[in-house]
């Protein structure tokens, strides 16, 4: 036994000295002694032996996990989140929906790629999802249609678009009646995705009482669930309107012709629907596109006739039938041709306007097109919708 000190000057002085028979000097304190060890040259070869053994195992382990990437077809929505909303749905099921992530196999340890989900209670399902069952709103004005309006105008649009909210109420969202008929107009968003955000939608909804807000994720490929749960709405809110129309945030309407159509006595007021037809559309499966669509979602290489998105005008017997037609067809992200799908399984074919050319696309000088004879024409932006508004309003 040798005291602390002289140990340590022992152990340094050898050390410096290249001493050979001292490998190793390890002070041991315990109880308050002093131990000297001696390691042998093979208790140390066999220890580094050990440990380049575990760290290529370990390393060689880590190799073997699979590498996941996300779906193409998913590039357009937040894939970096996870959203767990738990919500009765309108058909009273309680569902969890886990949007757009990983699901562990229950049967190894390998996981799959991203994916949208609806868990109920009893049951499992690794799709696209969209029948509104699986949605709540959480903003509602379940009492706007008490006074029976004739037309209801459905605007699906990002909570964070104020400006394009405030164009159009200063526009043509702002007319309560026209040609005599009763107008109403709301805005359908989904989640915010921050506390700051919802407080300030929720504030707007206060100040205007035209805000619809459900719980799905609010994002592109989402259009389809938003679609759908504007129909949820209009079956279930306000059933008492003879016509609405989906027309898209960045739209001019010129309600006056619109109204001249809905009027006319050759217009149906039963299953009927109408705007800017697409014929014959092929099915996008170049994954690099906006618009692919796996076959998987949909099988057929070419759509059923529909009507463009942008804007279109039907009855409104016909949100409730949509809605029962869509438990039977499988969700896709092409919003506009999947509300085709579900009238071809209702046998109901989208209806051409009297005058095609009142349902335009793009304007792109609006001085050189006369914008007075128009029903639909995308305006592109807030500051258009109001510049086409105001061209219109200079010239009566």
């Amino acid at each position: 036994m040798i005291g602390k000190d002289e140990f340590g000057d022992f152990c340094l002085k050898n050390w410096r000295e290249g001493r050979e028979h001292v490998y190793v000097c390890w002070c041991c304190l315990t109880q308050g002694k002093v131990f000297m060890c001696h390691i042998k040259p093979g208790f140390v070869a066999l220890v580094t032996v050990t440990l380049l053994l575990s760290i290529i195992a370990y390393t060689y382990n880590f190799s073997l996990r699979p590498v996941t990437f996300p779906l193409s077809w998913f590039n357009y929505a937040n894939q970096t989140k996870f959203y767990n909303v738990v919500s009765e749905g309108l058909s009273g099921k309680r569902n969890v929906w886990n949007f757009f992530t990983k699901k562990r196999n229950e049967t190894s340890n390998t996981e799959t790629k991203p994916t949208a989900s609806i868990k109920t209670e009893d049951n499992s399902i690794d799709k696209y999802v969209a029948h509104p069952r699986n949605y709540h709103f959480i903003l509602d004005e379940p009492d706007k249609c008490k006074q029976d309006p004739f037309l209801v105008l459905m605007v699906p649009v990002a909570p964070h678009e104020v400006n394009a909210r405030n164009a159009i109420r200063s526009t043509w969202g702002t007319e309560s009646s026209v040609q005599g008929k009763a107008v109403l107009t709301l805005f359908l968003v989904g989640l915010t995705g921050g506390a700051e955000a919802q407080q300030q939608l929720e504030e707007e909804s206060r100040q205007h009482r035209d805000l619809v807000q459900s719980n799905f994720v609010d994002s592109y490929f989402n259009l389809t669930i938003k679609t759908m749960v504007i129909m949820d709405w209009l079956a279930t809110r306000c059933s008492q309107a003879t016509y609405a129309m989906k027309v898209d945030s960045d739209m001019y309407i010129n309600m006056e012709n619109l109204m001249t159509l809905l009027l006319s006595p050759n217009t149906p007021r039963q299953n009927y629907i109408t705007g800017y037809l697409m014929w014959n559309q092929p099915v996008i499966r170049d994954k690099n596109s906006k618009w692919y669509v796996p076959e998987e979602l949909y099988p057929e290489s070419r759509y059923p006739t529909y009507v463009l998105g942008m804007g279109y005008v039907f009855s409104n017997d016909l949100p409730p039938k949509i809605v029962e037609a869509s438990e039977a067809i499988k969700a896709f992200n092409i919003e506009d041709a999947y509300v085709g799908a579900c009238l071809k399984r209702l046998v109901i074919n989208p209806s051409g306007a009297p005058d095609p050319s009142q349902f335009r696309t793009y304007v792109n000088d609006p001085k050189s097109t006369d914008l007075s004879k128009l029903i639909t024409a995308i305006a592109g932006s807030p500051e258009k919708v109001i510049e086409f508004w105001q061209n219109v309003k200079g010239h009566k």
